[in-house]
Protein backbone atom coordinates (compact mmCIF):
# COMPACT_ATOMS: atom_id res chain seq x y z
CA UNK A 1 0.00 0.00 0.00
CA UNK A 2 1.44 3.49 -0.67
CA UNK A 3 2.60 5.00 2.37
CA UNK A 4 1.64 9.10 3.36
CA UNK A 5 2.40 11.41 6.37
CA UNK A 6 0.43 13.45 8.74
CA UNK A 7 0.52 17.07 9.36
CA UNK A 8 1.94 15.51 13.03
CA UNK A 9 4.72 13.66 10.85
CA UNK A 10 3.33 10.26 11.82
CA UNK A 11 3.10 7.38 8.63
CA UNK A 12 0.21 5.93 7.51
CA UNK A 13 -1.04 3.67 5.16
CA UNK A 14 -3.49 4.23 2.57
CA UNK A 15 -7.00 2.47 4.10
CA UNK A 16 -9.87 0.95 2.26
CA UNK A 17 -12.00 4.91 2.78
CA UNK A 18 -8.93 6.45 0.76
CA UNK A 19 -8.98 3.77 -1.90
CA UNK A 20 -12.48 3.81 -2.12
CA UNK A 21 -12.33 7.88 -2.63
CA UNK A 22 -9.95 7.46 -5.07
CA UNK A 23 -12.70 5.35 -7.18
CA UNK A 24 -15.26 7.84 -6.70
CA UNK A 25 -12.76 10.88 -8.19
CA UNK A 26 -12.33 7.91 -10.80
CA UNK A 27 -15.80 6.96 -11.57
CA UNK A 28 -17.18 9.93 -10.58
CA UNK A 29 -15.42 13.52 -10.51
CA UNK A 30 -18.51 15.14 -10.32
CA UNK A 31 -19.43 14.46 -7.02
CA UNK A 32 -17.22 15.87 -3.78
CA UNK A 33 -17.18 12.71 -1.72
CA UNK A 34 -14.70 14.64 0.55
CA UNK A 35 -16.87 13.82 4.06
CA UNK A 36 -15.86 10.37 3.10
CA UNK A 37 -12.46 11.13 4.38
CA UNK A 38 -14.12 11.38 7.71
CA UNK A 39 -17.71 9.73 7.48
CA UNK A 40 -16.28 6.93 6.26
CA UNK A 41 -13.49 5.93 8.60
CA UNK A 42 -15.52 6.97 11.70
CA UNK A 43 -17.91 3.82 10.42
CA UNK A 44 -14.58 1.37 9.73
CA UNK A 45 -13.60 2.69 13.26
CA UNK A 46 -17.48 1.71 15.11
CA UNK A 47 -16.58 -1.85 13.24
CA UNK A 48 -13.19 -1.32 14.78
CA UNK A 49 -13.70 -0.49 18.37
CA UNK A 50 -17.17 -2.77 18.73
CA UNK A 51 -14.83 -6.36 17.75
CA UNK A 52 -12.33 -5.43 19.83
CA UNK A 53 -14.38 -4.25 23.03
CA UNK A 54 -16.50 -7.17 22.51
CA UNK A 55 -13.42 -9.46 22.00
CA UNK A 56 -12.29 -8.15 25.76
CA UNK A 57 -15.78 -8.20 27.07
CA UNK A 58 -16.36 -11.34 26.16
CA UNK A 59 -14.11 -13.11 29.11
CA UNK A 60 -16.90 -11.54 31.73
CA UNK A 61 -19.72 -12.77 29.17
CA UNK A 62 -20.70 -9.62 27.95
CA UNK A 63 -21.12 -8.19 24.77
CA UNK A 64 -21.32 -4.05 24.22
CA UNK A 65 -24.88 -3.10 24.59
CA UNK A 66 -25.14 -5.53 27.52
CA UNK A 67 -21.98 -3.81 29.07
CA UNK A 68 -23.17 -0.76 28.38
CA UNK A 69 -26.65 -1.11 30.31
CA UNK A 70 -24.61 -2.19 33.34
CA UNK A 71 -21.82 0.47 33.14
CA UNK A 72 -24.46 3.26 32.81
CA UNK A 73 -26.17 2.10 35.67
CA UNK A 74 -23.02 2.19 37.55
CA UNK A 75 -21.93 5.63 36.53
CA UNK A 76 -25.46 6.62 37.46
CA UNK A 77 -24.49 6.48 41.47
CA UNK A 78 -26.21 4.76 44.06
CA UNK A 79 -28.91 3.75 44.24
CA UNK A 80 -27.79 2.60 40.49
CA UNK A 81 -30.77 2.87 38.68
CA UNK A 82 -32.78 4.46 35.85
CA UNK A 83 -35.96 4.63 34.25
CA UNK A 84 -35.88 2.52 30.99
CA UNK A 85 -36.78 6.02 28.71
CA UNK A 86 -33.54 7.40 30.34
CA UNK A 87 -31.08 4.70 29.82
CA UNK A 88 -32.85 3.99 25.94
CA UNK A 89 -32.24 8.04 25.54
CA UNK A 90 -28.35 7.49 27.19
CA UNK A 91 -27.35 4.27 24.99
CA UNK A 92 -29.53 5.48 22.18
CA UNK A 93 -31.52 2.19 22.11
CA UNK A 94 -34.99 1.83 20.80
CA UNK A 95 -37.58 0.92 23.39
CA UNK A 96 -38.49 -2.88 21.74
CA UNK A 97 -34.45 -2.92 21.64
CA UNK A 98 -34.17 -2.37 25.30
CA UNK A 99 -36.94 -4.15 26.90
CA UNK A 100 -35.64 -6.81 24.91
CA UNK A 101 -31.89 -6.74 26.80
CA UNK A 102 -33.32 -5.74 30.12
CA UNK A 103 -35.36 -9.03 30.18
CA UNK A 104 -32.27 -11.45 29.15
CA UNK A 105 -30.40 -9.51 31.70
CA UNK A 106 -32.93 -9.89 34.32
CA UNK A 107 -32.84 -13.32 33.79
CA UNK A 108 -29.21 -13.57 34.16
CA UNK A 109 -29.74 -12.10 37.46
CA UNK A 110 -27.75 -8.67 36.68
CA UNK A 111 -30.35 -6.12 36.53
CA UNK A 112 -34.29 -5.61 38.18
CA UNK A 113 -37.39 -3.95 37.06
CA UNK A 114 -39.83 -2.94 40.12
CA UNK A 115 -42.25 0.07 40.01
CA UNK A 116 -41.56 3.04 39.86
CA UNK A 117 -42.09 4.44 43.78
CA UNK A 118 -42.43 8.63 42.18
CA UNK A 119 -44.97 7.24 39.32
CA UNK A 120 -46.58 4.11 39.83
CA UNK A 121 -47.21 3.49 35.91
CA UNK A 122 -43.24 3.38 35.68
CA UNK A 123 -40.69 1.30 35.55
CA UNK A 124 -37.12 1.44 37.75
CA UNK A 125 -34.01 -0.58 36.35
CA UNK A 126 -31.42 -1.23 39.22
CA UNK A 127 -28.85 -2.78 39.52
CA UNK A 128 -27.94 -5.65 41.57
CA UNK A 129 -25.40 -7.02 43.57
CA UNK A 130 -23.82 -9.23 40.77
CA UNK A 131 -24.76 -6.73 38.31
CA UNK A 132 -22.68 -4.22 40.41
CA UNK A 133 -19.66 -6.69 40.60
CA UNK A 134 -19.74 -7.63 36.70
CA UNK A 135 -20.03 -3.82 35.69
CA UNK A 136 -17.29 -3.12 37.64
CA UNK A 137 -14.89 -5.92 37.12
CA UNK A 138 -15.95 -4.98 33.28
CA UNK A 139 -15.59 -1.50 32.95
CA UNK A 140 -11.46 -1.54 33.80
CA UNK A 141 -11.25 -3.74 30.57
CA UNK A 142 -13.73 -1.83 28.44
CA UNK A 143 -11.07 1.48 29.69
CA UNK A 144 -8.12 -0.21 28.49
CA UNK A 145 -9.19 -1.26 25.45
CA UNK A 146 -10.38 2.10 24.86
CA UNK A 147 -6.79 3.49 25.39
CA UNK A 148 -4.91 0.76 23.42
CA UNK A 149 -7.56 1.86 20.31
CA UNK A 150 -6.02 5.36 20.90
CA UNK A 151 -2.71 4.85 21.56
CA UNK A 152 -1.53 4.84 18.35
CA UNK A 153 -1.86 9.38 18.64
CA UNK A 154 -0.31 11.21 20.78
CA UNK A 155 -1.95 12.83 23.61
CA UNK A 156 -2.41 16.27 21.79
CA UNK A 157 -3.91 15.06 18.72
CA UNK A 158 -6.37 12.25 21.20
CA UNK A 159 -7.24 15.90 22.36
CA UNK A 160 -7.77 17.49 19.45
CA UNK A 161 -9.69 14.36 17.94
CA UNK A 162 -12.20 14.40 20.72
CA UNK A 163 -12.75 18.05 20.30
CA UNK A 164 -14.01 17.41 16.41
CA UNK A 165 -16.12 14.55 17.24
CA UNK A 166 -17.73 16.63 20.10
CA UNK A 167 -17.96 19.65 17.93
CA UNK A 168 -19.54 16.90 15.13
CA UNK A 169 -21.91 15.11 17.48
CA UNK A 170 -23.30 18.47 19.12
CA UNK A 171 -23.89 20.27 15.75
CA UNK A 172 -25.75 17.34 14.16
CA UNK A 173 -28.17 16.28 17.24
Amino acid sequence: MKKASTTSGAVWETDLVASGMARWRRERPDIDCSGKAIIGRVLQMHDIILKAVDRVLAKHGLKYATYAVLATLRVEGEPYQMSPSELGQTLLLSSGGLSNLLGRMERAGWVQRSADKRDGRGVIVSLTADGLALADAAMTDHADIERQLVAVLAPEDRETVGRFLSLMITAHP
